[in-house]
């Protein structure tokens, strides 16, 4: 195989053990989803009452570990950028791995730890009480929370791109969870509130991601169409394609 192909396994250990021993890692990724859903779902009395396809623990479990994921994909991937903006490309040329095999180091390490912060979500649920009707859903929400959620990894490069700074990851992470305050993932919103959080960017892919579980209808009682919530995704995966296209192009304009 040829070396411009090739993902160094020794750079992919040191990746994923640069992040572990990351103390803003493990705390934004890790700690805070599965702090959130503790006290917000496992903590209150509500969590054994029904809610559509199972009960309302599991529906709080599946919206923090989908704030989760995001948060994993978008601040990796914006230290990334920050990376390559900083010099780190012309470190590379002096080494057999060629950019296509740092990026994909980069992306898998990002997938992983996502995969991580949803499985640590789900164990916690898992042993509070949070139930679905049918074993599949919860393979279902998982699914649907990795793959869609590859999209903020775009987002995160974008911010990493555009700021070239090491405050990158932290701003991608920030902004995750104002978007999650405003976007109906922490608390059940209603109203004008709902309203202004269907155009969010977590808005489509949390009840996305909820969906095996609701079905698209919410808390208050309203129904959520599958076709809107796949249109809240893509605009929003259209955006963040042009925040990286703007991104490399202020990147480009500082050298």
């Amino acid at each position: 195989m040829s070396n411009s192909l090739m993902i160094s396994p020794t750079m992919l250990r040191i990746e994923a053990l640069r992040q572990i021993r990351n103390p803003y890692t493990l705390a934004f990724t890790l700690g805070m989803p599965v702090a959130m859903y503790l006290l917000f779902g496992a903590s209150m009395g509500y969590g054994s009452l029904p809610a559509g396809n199972g009960n309302v623990a599991f529906y709080i479990m599946v919206s923090m570990a989908a704030y989760g994921t995001a948060v994993a994909m978008s601040s990796i991937t914006s230290l990334a950028a920050t990376e390559a903006g900083q010099g780190w490309g012309r470190q590379l040329a002096m080494t057999p791995l060629s950019t296509a095999g740092y990026a994909a180091t980069k992306l898998i390490t990002a997938v992983s730890f996502a995969a991580l912060a949803m499985v640590a979500v789900f164990v916690a649920g898992m042993l509070t009480g949070a139930e679905a009707t049918d074993a599949w859903r919860w393979f279902a929400c998982g699914g649907i929370m990795l793959g869609v959620g590859l999209i903020y990894g775009l987002y995160g490069l974008g911010v990493g791109l555009f700021f070239n700074s090491d405050t990158a990851a932290a701003l991608a992470s920030i902004s995750m969870t104002f978007f999650a305050f405003f976007g109906n993932v922490f608390m059940p919103l209603d109203g004008v509130m709902l309203d202004i959080a269907r155009f969010t960017p977590l808005y489509g892919y949390v009840a996305l991601a909820r969906w095996p579980l609701t079905e698209g209808t919410l808390t208050t009682g309203q129904t959520d169409p599958l076709w809107a919530l796949v249109l809240n995704v893509a605009v929003w995966l259209a955006v963040f394609v042009v925040l990286v296209g703007v991104g490399v192009k202020r990147s480009r304009a500082r050298r």
